[in-house]
């Protein structure tokens, strides 16, 4: 597994060593062991997610204040464009963001840890999108950013409107968000 930090180095992409021929091809998805050497510290996984959408939708900026999830967030089918922002009041790079493309193509994935917004664009027709979180999700904690907030000026490669969900529509300014200490 290739492990590349991002600008925020806290947030990983992880790219996995894939065999291949003409049968197809295998690649180990996720390993605990290899995973917390990657990321320096031990995590428990409680729950995995998976997700289908259409072009152009758009999920995020979610976090939970408390309850916090960490994510390793991959794409089986489709393409999408990753975005995770610092809310860690304390953290020299507290309100920057990083995106990165992921597909089932390139089979990246992105470790997204406690103390960051994520959210997600769909670039291709429809996509199945898969994470595993580190705590329950709970939605009395859930909060929202607003997906294009200009003071975070996330820079998203939409081909056309966001498709929002109605929650996704009420997402709060930056400036208005609660954060992590």
């Amino acid at each position: 597994m290739i492990v590349t930090p991002t600008a925020i180095p806290d947030v990983l992409v992880l790219e996995p060593k894939v065999f291949g021929d003409d049968r197809g091809f295998f690649f180990e998805s996720f390993n605990h062991a290899k995973f917390e050497a990657a990321i320096g510290k031990q995590v428990s996984f409680v729950q995995d997610n998976h997700s289908k959408s259409a072009e152009n939708v758009l999920r995020g900026m979610h976090y939970q204040i408390q309850q916090p999830q960490g994510k390793l967030v991959r794409v089986v089918q489709g393409v999408v464009f990753d975005v995770t922002v610092d809310i860690r009041k304390k953290s020299p790079t507290f309100g920057q963001w990083v995106g990165e493309i992921l597909s089932a193509d390139n089979k990246k994935q992105l470790w997204v840890p406690e103390g960051f917004a994520h959210g997600f664009v769909v670039l291709s027709k429809t996509a199945e999108f898969l994470y595993k979180t580190t705590d329950y999700y709970a939605p009395e904690f859930e909060r929202c950013i607003a997906w294009n907030d200009r003071e975070i000026d996330i820079k998203w490669p939409i081909n056309g409107a966001a498709i929002l969900s109605a929650k996704d529509q009420q997402g709060k300014a930056f400036v208005a968000a609660e954060y992590f200490s």
